[in-house]
């Protein structure tokens, strides 16, 4: 999280993006950021009117990333929300509407995202990205087309991680956020209230975890940081033979 003097609010005047604002979760992270006094900017698929905390409020599509290469270059904090669940459904036009926004619009995003805060002219500016992949990641969702593309998603960022790791980047800091089932229209039987949620994400960022884990299920909790630490052995490995090479 950004170091500022004891006691003073560390999301004042920090602006932070949010995709899929205009969902349970977008919403109620960006409120609970805007009342810590942050600049929150929403960044959406949606063209709903509903009215929203955030001062700026910006439609975008999936494939038109570069679009938002304007606003990405002045955020403190990205944080990559939107998703769709087909829930059982197996057509080919599901499996591809999961893969194209779950997975490699948010793909796109975190790539653009990182190479204008590698790209920056400044060396002090310290810049944040957030990526919601789910417990789908490593367990059923009763929707395959969904789990697929959360684990899909959930490995590229474990590579993003170990990459910015083995490299000691301080420029960019890298937090998966691991959710369990919250209620929401995309989950509308949902355990968890997506306040709840929001504001143990936010809790866990400014303790200094880059995993954020927010779920009912105890399981996760072991499972988890099980699966990032074998990925993190993984890729070590393959960087010390390709090192031999």
């Amino acid at each position: 999280m950004y170091k500022k003097a004891k006691n003073q609010n560390p999301w004042k005047d920090l602006r932070i993006g949010v995709t899929g604002i205009n969902g349970t979760l977008g919403n109620a992270i960006s409120e609970k950021l805007h009342e810590k006094g942050a600049h929150v900017i929403g960044l959406t698929h949606s063209k709903s009117t509903q009215k929203r905390l955030t001062k700026e409020l910006i439609n975008w599509n999936c494939g038109e990333e570069s679009k938002l290469d304007p606003v990405l270059k002045t955020l403190d904090i990205l944080i990559i929300n939107h998703g769709v669940n087909r829930q059982g459904i197996k057509s080919n036009q599901a499996i591809d509407e999961s893969l194209e926004v779950n997975a490699l619009s948010t793909w796109r995003l975190i790539k653009r995202f990182e190479a204008i805060t590698l790209n920056q002219k400044t060396t002090s500016t310290h810049r944040e990205l957030w990526v919601n992949t789910s417990e789908a990641e490593i367990q059923p969702a009763l929707s395959p087309s969904y789990e697929i593309s959360k684990r899909l998603i959930g490995q590229l960022v474990s590579i993003k991680i170990n990459y910015h790791n083995k490299t000691q980047n301080k420029l960019l800091t890298i937090r998966k956020l691991i959710l369990g089932p919250f209620k929401s229209d995309l989950n509308p039987i949902g355990i968890m209230d997506a306040g709840f949620v929001a504001s143990q994400i936010i809790f866990q960022a400014e303790i200094g975890s880059k995993l954020i884990i927010v779920t009912p299920n105890p399981v996760t909790y072991i499972a988890m940081p099980i699966t990032e630490l074998v990925r993190t052995i993984y890729f070590r490995l393959i960087n010390l033979l390709n090192n031999k090479e």
